[in-house]
């Protein structure tokens, strides 16, 4: 036993010289710059926000109580309601999970004054969601224009990027904008009004865009998924143009898809895997705008028994879509960010392996005389604290009658646990991703080649999503039509009680 502890001092020791010399020195300056860097972001990436809701609050003092719809509240009159060009919003839909109820109410009671249609679409009618949303589109059926679209089985293309893309058929003739919205996403009143309005005033932009401000649940595999999109955050509050696109929320003209500009329903019909990253590298092969505006943050809450093992599943899918190109310059610019992401995730883990070490030896100092001798030898997560509690301010104004969302749900000490586990992970996910070209993304797994899917497999052994929980395949276990209105009303009556992202 006493040889083993030797053993054990000998490393401890080792590894202790070993990280004080110069290489050590530079990696754990490497690290400070790099939580540097990142806490100035967030910290711009605060002040955008801020400034929004600066705006929000004057139009309120000046007498505008729709503030969170509007600039000017002679725009909600009539004569100018009227005006409005028609938007037709489609849903691709998988599943249906403790959230999507919620979610879907907020994208179809939409305060937007001009024509506007709901699509939602599911690869087949055995899919939970479409028994649901029918049952939600029946309840509104005198006020609403929405219908559900079986889109059936995708063969080039993944299934999400099938449904959209059956949905744009499907879409009335004069829509003169596409939004595409995953089913997860929360939607504010003023949402769709501001995206139009942005497009209307510029119509340079190609592609308007936002970001989800996630709801972590308590579990490390929640605050994992919050910590990796909160970096991706910087890129998207920039108040207007941007390089980044997130399939979550994408505003597009409808004519680009009618008369397939730049090959944008090609490009995703042919062995497309990820609607975002493609359509983001065609943006930037043809030099056109991606605009993503201050108020487009949406609260995106996060499956109450979100597991470790579906936070790695999720992890794959995101470092696999770097796998996937539409051309040469995308595939570079794929292999520059695998690259950068890769070095710069291990280059910020790091240093706090090392600071372990050296507590570990402060710690054995005094029992063992090898690691005396050795033992001689965070801003970012404030940073990121002030992000995050800035875009709940501008969620809760932005939906004033809605659930409202508190910072005091969030678990302080998980997140920075998460941001060394997700760092970590990162890594070796992107490598696992590159040598396997597959991917099982809810049931089905994708395989690459020269960038596009090149083989579909239905495997069927997920019964849930990887983030919002939800049931895949409902026609095996799903409940009578008694049942599920039960379901359906229960889950109604929970709405109006306190959830753990709630005040």
């Amino acid at each position: 036993m006493a040889a083993m502890e030797a053993a054990a001092d000998a490393v401890l020791a080792a590894a202790s010289r070993a990280f004080c010399g110069p290489a050590a020195v530079f990696i754990q300056i490497q690290g400070c710059l790099i939580c540097l860097t990142l806490g100035l972001g967030w910290a711009v990436a605060a002040l955008v926000r801020k400034k929004e809701i600066r705006r929000m609050r004057c139009r309120i003092v000046d007498g505008n109580s729709f503030a969170f719809l509007c600039d000017d509240v002679n725009e909600l009159e009539h004569s100018v309601q009227e005006k409005l060009p028609r938007v037709s919003v489609i849903m691709p839909l998988k599943g249906f999970g403790e959230h999507n109820l919620q979610n879907w109410r907020t994208q179809i009671t939409s305060l937007y004054g001009g024509p506007l249609e709901f699509l939602f679409v599911v690869e087949s009618k055995d899919d939970p969601a479409y028994h649901a949303v029918s049952r939600l589109i029946a309840e509104y059926k005198d006020k609403l224009e929405a219908k559900v679209v079986v889109a059936g089985l995708s063969t080039t293309c993944s299934q999400k990027i099938h449904n959209q893309l059956i949905g744009v058929e499907k879409m009335h003739k004069d829509s003169k904008y596409v939004l595409f919205l995953d089913d997860d996403v929360r939607l504010h009143p003023g949402t769709i009004g501001a995206l139009t309005k942005e497009m209307e005033k510029n119509p340079e932009i190609f592609i308007q865009t936002g970001y989800p401000l996630d709801l972590p649940s308590g579990s490390l595999g929640s605050y994992c998924i919050y910590e990796y999109h909160m970096p991706c955050s910087i890129g998207f509050a920039t108040g207007g143009k941007t390089f980044f696109l997130w399939g979550g929320c994408m505003m597009m003209h409808a004519d680009d898809f009618r008369q397939d500009l730049y090959g944008v329903v090609s490009g995703l019909r042919d062995g497309g895997y990820s609607d975002d990253m493609t359509l983001a590298a065609i943006a930037g092969q043809h030099k056109r705008l991606i605009s993503s505006p201050p108020v487009a943050v949406f609260p995106h809450p996060l499956s109450s028994d979100l597991s470790f093992s579906r936070y790695w599943n999720y992890l794959r899918k995101q470092t696999f879509v770097l796998e996937s190109y539409v051309s040469k310059v995308n595939w570079m610019m794929n292999r520059a960010l695998f690259a950068s992401h890769c070095y710069l995730s291990w280059g910020f883990v790091w240093p706090y392996i090392m600071a372990l070490v050296h507590v570990m030896v402060a710690l054995r100092a005094p029992y063992s005389e090898i690691v005396k001798d050795a033992s001689n030898s965070s801003c970012e997560l404030v940073s990121m604290w002030n992000l995050t509690k800035v875009e709940i301010q501008l969620c809760n104004m932005l939906s004033p009658e809605g659930p409202k969302v508190s910072l005091g749900s969030y678990n302080w000490g998980l997140v920075f646990i998460a941001v060394l586990v997700d760092n970590f992970l990162y890594p070796i996910s992107a490598f696992r991703s590159h040598f396997s070209q597959s991917i099982n993304w809810s049931g089905i797994r994708y395989h690459l080649k020269d960038g596009k899917i090149s083989k579909i497999e239905r495997e069927n052994k997920l019964k849930y999503t990887d983030l919002g929980g939800k049931h895949l395949y409902g026609k095996r276990t799903y409940p009578s039509k008694t049942s599920l209105l039960g379901y359906l009303s229960r889950t109604v009556a929970q709405w109006h009680q306190p959830k753990k992202y709630d005040v």
